[in-house]
């Protein structure tokens, strides 16, 4: 159970990573303070401390030469430990000080008075000091200045800490104090390379299904142990600054030379498990992101988002770590703008359109259906490949839409085609998202009906076979299809995951042979043995056959020997534009 104690140790550990991190506009301020009490108490020296548990950091100073030392010769500690101001007149008559390095060397301290500096909840950070090389009286009144000082500078960091630069769950430097940071390392001239590492260790999906389950604080837990799992695992040094750069994403900025890569911080976490309860944790699917960058040679936001490309490169490729890498960022750039060109053509005319592809009766020799396929003529890039804008929807919340948009167009089609006396059945492609969504089948059956077709007009063709059969609504759907007398066709049978153990659980009329099962049937042994036995098989569990992708006679004279039903490929017809689709038809009709 986390004690008040440890949450209040956490927040003061969190404070103290802010105010080790470098900002300009914060010291500025810290500087006029110090400055001011130099001037008030006439002591030379000045400076703002920042204490951890193992040293001692001057975040400003003014005539007071020194940067960090350890705890232990820190006169600041025994101001941190006795919670209040104090004061030594000269620190060679003191038995505290007398032997202290930075009494005895430099920078030769011999008076010294130092107030603490708190945190909201009195959590003692660091303190507000003046200091000479030589000894001083130090009044009543002169402490109660130091103090009064040193409880506005207090206030103040209170205020700038709250100012948008902590993440609340995690108590993390954020976002935007790693942009600062970033900044501010260009603001200093620093021409150095460095390296920004973002790791991603819960994706949000799964963290919302636990706060479902388990509550919003149960996540925030999560998160809070995954940050300091990070330190530990990583062996993080006082000085390194983890950040908060989104919820579940943490970030690491470091130096070329540094001994933390975004290939070692992979491997160092590799097995990881954070702790949601006391009685439940979790395994983390840890993906790392890195970009090497030079703060002058760039914007820090610029540089966040190459870290970000590469982070969701690897998480989308499944791999544990990723570099930036410059051709694939391009890629997700156009990728992008192709969605956003993508996403307007399905709300107006963007050079969407259909095309139909015969597929044909091997024994008689007509078409007995079409299959609806998109295309789409970009009105810059002119046309584009399926291939290169369907799996990018497929990967968006776009397949929906694009569903129905390939629905009201094949449906205002084969009412035109029925106007005309033209009566054929077209296939459309349906995805698992489209399955799954409540109501699919009444509401495509209804619009049918609307329009003066019936479900016999239309069929159905499963894609995504592997995530129909892991989801109960998508088998639901099909289900509904099925009872509604839609015919079902099983796509690209013989390929990748698909096999026979499943077929009975799916309501298929129409079982689509596979390009790939059947393009060396006319040259090669094997290839006739396994498509003849694949067809017998099919034909004797009830289904209709049909071979895609046949583009030669000696093909489509051999699947006709061993029973196939239909057939489609190039060579019968390449999909055709609804208007040829009906001078096709009406030369076959000629030829019959």
């Amino acid at each position: 159970m986390v004690t008040e104690h440890n949450k209040d140790n956490k927040k003061r550990l969190a404070a103290l990573e802010m105010l080790k991190s470098t900002d300009s506009t914060r010291d500025d301020i810290l500087q006029k303070f110090i400055r001011l009490a130099s001037e008030l108490l006439d002591i030379p020296g000045s400076f703002v401390s920042i204490i951890d548990d193992e040293r001692q950091y001057i975040r400003v100073s003014h005539n007071f030469n020194l940067r960090e030392s350890s705890l232990e010769d820190a006169f600041c500690r025994h101001t941190a430990a006795a919670g209040k101001v104090l004061v030594c007149g000269d620190t060679l008559t003191d038995e505290r000080f007398c032997r202290n390095p930075l009494t005895l060397g430099p920078p030769w301290i011999r008076f010294y008075a130092g107030a603490p500096l708190r945190t909201a909840d009195g959590s003692v950070i660091g303190t507000f000091c003046v200091t000479d090389t030589k000894p001083h009286q130090f009044s009543a009144q002169d402490m109660e200045t130091l103090e009064l000082l040193a409880s506005l500078v207090s206030g103040y960091l209170q205020a700038w800490y709250k100012t948008g630069y902590i993440d609340v769950v995690t108590l993390l430097p954020n976002r935007q104090r790693l942009l600062r940071d970033i900044e501010a390392l260009a603001d200093k001239g620093d021409n150095s390379p460095h390296q920004l590492v973002l790791i991603d260790c819960i994706d949000m999906p799964r963290a919302w299904e636990m706060s479902r389950t388990l509550g919003i604080s149960a996540v925030e837990s999560l998160l809070r142990d995954i940050a300091m799992l990070l330190r530990l695992r990583l062996r993080l040094k006082p000085t390194d600054v983890l950040y908060t750069a989104a919820t579940g994403r943490f970030a690491l900025l470091t130096s070329e030379t540094s001994p933390l890569t975004g290939s070692s911080i992979s491997s160092k976490l590799e097995g990881i498990r954070a702790q949601i309860t006391d009685d439940i944790s979790v395994s983390l699917d840890v993906h790392v992101g890195m970009v090497r960058f030079n703060a002058l040679a760039g914007e820090g936001v610029e540089t966040l988002r190459k870290a970000v490309s590469a982070l969701h490169e690897a998480v989308v490729t499944g791999q544990s770590f990723l570099e930036y890498n410059a051709a694939v960022d391009t890629q997700q750039h156009d990728d992008f703008l192709l969605i956003n060109d993508i996403t307007a053509a399905l709300q107006g005319d963007g050079g969407l359109y259909l095309v139909y592809q015969p597929k044909v009766n091997l024994q008689s020799g007509k078409t007995v259906g079409l299959e609806a396929l998109i295309r789409w003529r970009h009105p810059l890039r002119g046309e584009l490949a399926p291939d290169r804008f369907i799996p990018l929807v497929a990967r968006s919340s776009l397949m929906n839409k694009l569903t129905d948009w390939v629905i009201h167009n094949t449906l205002r089609q084969l009412t035109q085609w029925k106007s005309k006396g033209i009566h054929i059945p077209v296939s459309i492609n349906v995805t698992v998202t489209d399955f799954s969504r409540p109501g699919f089948a009444t509401q495509l059956e209804e619009k049918m009906l609307r329009m003066g077709l019936q479900p016999d007009d239309l069929g159905i063709e499963c894609l995504e076979t592997e995530k129909v059969l892991e989801s109960a609504a998508a088998l639901s759907g099909l289900d509904m299809l099925k009872l509604r007398g839609f015919r079902i066709s099983l796509d690209d049978f013989g390929s990748g995951y698909n096999n026979i153990s499943y077929l009975r659980r799916l309501p298929m009329d129409v079982i689509k042979l596979d390009r790939s099962l059947i393009s060396r049937v006319a040259s090669d042994t094997a290839s006739r043995i396994i498509a003849r036995s694949v067809i017998n098989m099919l034909k004797e569990l009830d289904y209709i056959v049909l071979a895609e992708g046949v583009e030669d006679k000696e093909t489509a004279n051999s699947l006709r020997a061993y029973g196939c039903d239909e057939a489609q490929g190039f060579y019968y017809s390449r999909p055709l534009p609804s208007i040829q689709v009906e001078g096709w038809l009406l030369w076959q009709q000629r030829e019959a």
